[in-house]
């Protein structure tokens, strides 16, 4: 669809709207901007803008003449796409595209894709970095933070794109066809938006669905799902793998990580030569490698800019040693599978903050990772009384409930001792309190340095 002077509407006013609505605007589009909130100012929306002029902006109900003059509707990934007035729009055959969408048609250059339940904005600073250390022209866009939109109008052809993708952001990609693509793993997640584990795994699967029988998809061979899934695809699998030795892909062999390659082994880099800790970050790196080699970079720069890289914000970020406690933030835990990861690189007895936004899912499996690991749970949020249900099964007792960040930090600094750590990883949204993941986690790391006063 050729986007110069046709009539957009954009669905949602945050960020990714927002930068939705530049990007139509500089590409010559009309734009009206909906959002369902009637407690919003209209002015206030304008004044987020590049470029206002002649833009609209509706609250509350969507009129149906509207939906009846619009070429196309741009949906915020916020936005649930069974959403009522999502169906109207639907039902009067208007296109619905995504942000993603939106800004692969209008970008250039090369794309590396990245998605999966966890690990992905790890993967994609990784991968981000390592590009940026071969290539001139990189952008690291989409979950991660900056929007894709954001970026595609001034690529040019010798652009390099790393994305991270959600599975909200797949559920409305059309042409979206990156030239590597990965998938880290799948496990039990936005279930309440989803409602079912085959249609979230379906949507994630989705990522490789434009590729070419030759672009390659990386996948993680520990992943049962994964495994069960791949004959579905018809792309180029590559696989990685932190427990078996594979004939073609990345594996690791004992502190080596080894990518093999038509009949060639070779090692990349240790995990001695990182700074990233756990098993899951090992699959990161090894992730990150096999998207970098199918980028065309060589070895040693991969290397070299594995062995720089330094852990993302909020995922298990070292945050300060206090009377030889040390504290670590896991914001970006927001599921049960991200927080086992972090509590399984936990090296010290450890005091855990856990809970938060209820995503309707179940905590049997992070339950059974505790003993042994977990010398006090501290609870708050929406979840506490579910979670406290779902430990207490196991035969785990050493639960505290607490109404607030705050209470949560001064009781796990008064239950910790010399030589614990004190985890912050919720296995939760963070919604039900806080705007964002990284809100509650800087809120975390500013109450472990009042500690100190």
């Amino acid at each position: 669809m050729k986007l110069k002077d046709k009539k957009v509407l954009v669905a949602g006013s945050g960020k990714s709207g927002i930068s939705a609505a530049d990007l139509l605007k500089k590409i010559g589009a009309g734009v009206i901007i909906y959002d369902g909130n009637v407690n919003l100012d209209k002015e206030e929306v304008l004044a987020k803008l590049q470029n206002r002029e002649s833009v609209e902006v509706i609250l509350g109900e969507l009129p149906m003449e509207v939906i009846n003059n619009i070429d196309l509707m741009v949906l915020s990934p916020g936005i649930a796409i069974d959403a009522p007035f999502v169906n109207t729009v639907r039902e009067a055959e208007v296109p619905i595209w995504g942000e993603v969408e939106l800004a692969y048609v209008v970008g250039r250059g090369k794309l590396a894709a990245i998605t999966g339940t966890n690990g992905k904005t790890t993967t994609t600073a990784l991968v981000g970095e390592i590009l940026a250390a071969y290539y001139e022209d990189v952008d690291v866009v989409g979950n991660i933070g900056t929007p894709y939109t954001q970026t595609a109008f001034d690529s040019k052809d010798n652009t390099v794109t790393v994305a991270e993708i959600s599975s909200f952001q797949l559920e409305t990609i059309h042409t979206f066809k990156p030239d590597v693509s990965a998938i880290l793993n799948i496990t039990p997640d936005h279930l309440n938006r989803h409602y079912t584990m085959e249609c979230y795994t379906n949507v994630k699967m989705d990522i490789t669905k434009n590729q070419s029988e030759e672009a390659p998809v990386i996948l993680n061979y520990e992943d049962e799902i994964l495994r069960k899934y791949a004959p579905k695809l018809h792309n180029k699998i590559i696989w990685f793998s932190s427990k078996q030795e594979l004939d073609e892909g990345i594996y690791l062999e004992g502190k080596n990580i080894i990518y093999a390659q038509g009949g060639n082994k070779r090692i990349i880099t240790t995990t001695e030569d990182t700074t990233l800790v756990g098993i899951h970050n090992t699959e990161n790196i090894m992730a990150a490698i096999g998207i970098a080699m199918n980028m065309g970079v060589p070895a040693d720069i991969i290397k070299d800019a594995i062995r720089k890289f330094k852990a993302v914000e909020h995922r298990i970020e070292y945050v300060d040693t206090i009377d030889d406690v040390i504290y670590y933030n896991d914001s970006k835990g927001t599921n049960t599978d991200a927080s086992i990861k972090a509590i399984q690189a936990m090296s010290r007895p450890t005091v855990l903050i856990a809970g938060g936004y209820d995503k309707k899912v179940s905590f049997d499996d992070w339950a059974k990772e505790l003993d042994g690991k977990i010398k006090c749970l501290v609870l708050l949020g929406e979840t506490s009384e579910q979670i406290a249900d779902t430990v207490k099964k196991y035969g785990y007792d050493g639960i505290i409930f607490t109404k607030s960040l705050e209470e949560a930090v001064q009781v796990s600094y008064e239950k910790s001792e010399p030589g614990d750590a004190v985890l912050l990883s919720p296995a939760c949204a963070s919604w039900d309190m806080f705007d964002c993941y990284e809100q509650r986690g800087d809120m975390f790391k500013e109450l472990v340095k009042k500690l100190k006063k």
